[in-house]
């Protein structure tokens, strides 16, 4: 299946000087889950950050539908259909639920019927939201400003969607339902890439798993591979404190 975004053979540095991807290489396809895990430190969200531009490359490409968008900004990305939902919170927490949504809204914010058409959408998707609308986003819990920031990045009607632990510090119970959404995303055609420290559920809800070291591949394989593959199981035992089932 061929890739819809790509990083090929990328090197990546802080300040210049500090690597933090050196050659990675990433395939992710089109209806799939791309699970990326490793340890600590490794360059996870590196990764993302790097495609959705945040990050200069040292080396290498970074390819979109077959066109290279190594020297585009998040904005461009962002245009051509990339959404990224960060690790950290990033709503406005002093805005409105709606508010927050508008933002989202900034490339097409001229097309109000579409604006409108949108943001409905999401309200129907997550109706907790719509009942919140007029609420600022920090009085709500975090798996509700959670729902907000898939939301806003749903907006824009992304071909791809980055996602950085999406569940961390979250309950099982809205963690479950944000998993079973990533899932539905990738079965409704999108192509996601998710960086994730929880393993297990990970490796449930991804078609093919990269586990970065040290800023470099380690090992790859298909869901099948990581379940039934004792290479893959091995590897992951190194860095983990339990033993994969």
């Amino acid at each position: 299946m061929e890739s819809i975004l790509s990083l090929n053979d990328v090197t990546v540095a802080y300040h210049g000087d500090i690597t933090i991807l050196n050659n990675v290489n990433v395939q992710a396809r089109k209806g799939q889950v791309t699970g990326i895990i490793g340890p600590n430190g490794a360059g996870k969200s590196t990764v993302l950050k790097t495609m959705f531009g945040f990050l200069p490359l040292i080396k290498g490409s970074i390819v979109l539908n077959g066109t290279d968008i190594s020297r585009q900004g998040p904005n461009k990305r962002a245009e051509a259909g990339v959404a990224f939902v960060p690790q950290n919170r990033s709503l406005f927490g002093d805005l409105s639920v709606e508010d927050n949504l508008l933002l989202g809204c900034w490339p097409f914010r001229k097309d109000k019927p579409l604006v409108r058409k949108r943001i409905n959408a999401v309200y129907e998707r997550f109706p907790i939201l719509a009942d919140k609308r007029k609420d600022p986003a920090s009085s709500m819990s975090g798996g509700q400003q959670r729902f907000v920031e898939f939301g806003r990045a749903l907006l824009i009607e992304p071909s791809v969607i980055l996602l950085d632990e999406p569940t961390a510090m979250l309950a099982p119970k809205i963690s479950k339902e944000l998993y079973g959404l990533i899932r539905g995303f990738a079965d409704d055609g999108m192509t996601v890439v998710l960086v994730d420290q929880n393993v297990r559920r990970c490796a449930e809800i991804s078609d093919y798993l990269y586990i970065l070291e040290l800023g470099k591949n380690k090992a790859e394989g298909d869901r099948d591979a990581f379940v039934h593959g004792s290479a893959l199981r091995d590897t992951v035992a190194t860095w983990m404190d339990y033993e994969i089932d």
